[in-house]
């Protein structure tokens, strides 16, 4: 089943060309293969390259959190197809990075109505820099946009849910979003929770650590024992899991407060080594060590 423009994907093709190694959170791969696992009668999620995918089928209708890459809608359209043949209604993004947002504008031509936090769509209008990546993003079309938005908590009663959307403020960017299925217990945690290793914090975003471990603390909250949580990137988590990241962030945004707090200079701190007792574990895969201090430091 086509659900957009062979235009708009070929557009798509050659702007991911460029666009896709600096803002997946993870390695690029030649062949990208979109992976469903079920969750519950209704729910599942979609592996691919960028965030992870929510995936919400039922009499109702079908509904995505979040959609990857534009070169990935095609994909994304037929592995949903194995599962029914309606098409998506609604997309919901957990917040404006491409990785998450680039297939928006496909969707969104096909007929979804696109929801994202007021600040999401306020990012997505206008060009942005991620310094982080020495990049400038330029305004996003406007089929690519958002046109139901939110402040702070929003609600879609659908395929027999109630899901919760709540804003975490300040976190991974200044328009992050968390989802909560009451009925099914599963939580997306967008990338308020990377499952990968340390967290990239977009500071030029309105990013922090503070706001990265209260959205964190928002999701545990939420959560139980029996909860299954989709991080934005990496396997599926437990709450156990979540905690023990949340325990790991809170000591290492400690030693780098402890060396700032000394009058230590962000080299100073980097070369003190405030992580190394976690870099093996969080170290190794998108976010190295020196990132992450530099995050927690310029945040503080």
């Amino acid at each position: 089943m086509i659900r957009f423009n062979r235009l708009s994907w070929l557009w798509g093709v050659l702007l991911a060309s460029s666009a896709s190694t600096v803002l997946a959170h993870g390695e690029e791969r030649p062949e990208i293969t979109i992976k469903a696992q079920q969750l519950s009668d209704g729910l599942y999620v979609l592996f691919g390259q960028g965030g992870n995918i929510g995936l919400s089928v039922g009499d109702d209708g079908v509904y995505i959190i979040d959609d990857q890459y534009a070169p990935l809608t095609e994909k994304i359209n037929h592995a949903i197809d194995k599962i029914t043949e309606q098409p998506v209604k609604f997309v919901i993004n957990t917040h404006w990075h491409g990785d998450h947002t680039g297939g928006n504008e496909n969707f969104g031509k096909a007929g979804a109505t696109i929801i994202a936090h007021d600040n999401v769509r306020e990012r997505m209008s206008s060009d942005q820099v991620m310094a982080f990546f020495g990049r400038e993003v330029p305004a996003s079309p406007k089929d690519a946009l958002p046109v139901i938005t939110f402040s702070n908590e929003l609600s879609l009663h659908l395929n027999g849910d109630d899901m919760r959307v709540y804003h975490v403020a300040k976190a991974h960017t200044d328009g992050d979003a968390i989802i909560y299925f009451a009925k099914d217990n599963v939580l997306h945690m967008g990338d308020t929770y990377f499952n990968i290793g340390y967290p990239f914090i977009d500071t030029d975003s309105g990013g922090s650590i503070d706001g990265y471990i209260a959205a964190l603390e928002k999701g545990l909250e939420l959560s139980d024992d029996k909860t299954q949580i989709i991080p934005g990137h990496g396997p599926m988590a437990t709450r156990k899991e979540m905690a023990l990241y949340v325990a790991m962030l809170k000591e290492l945004r400690h030693n780098v407060a402890e060396l700032k707090g000394e009058g230590k200079s962000l080299e100073e701190t980097i070369a003190a080594k405030p992580s190394e007792k976690f870099d093996a574990k969080n170290g190794q895969a998108f976010i190295k060590p020196d990132q992450i201090v530099t995050f927690i430091y310029n945040s503080l």
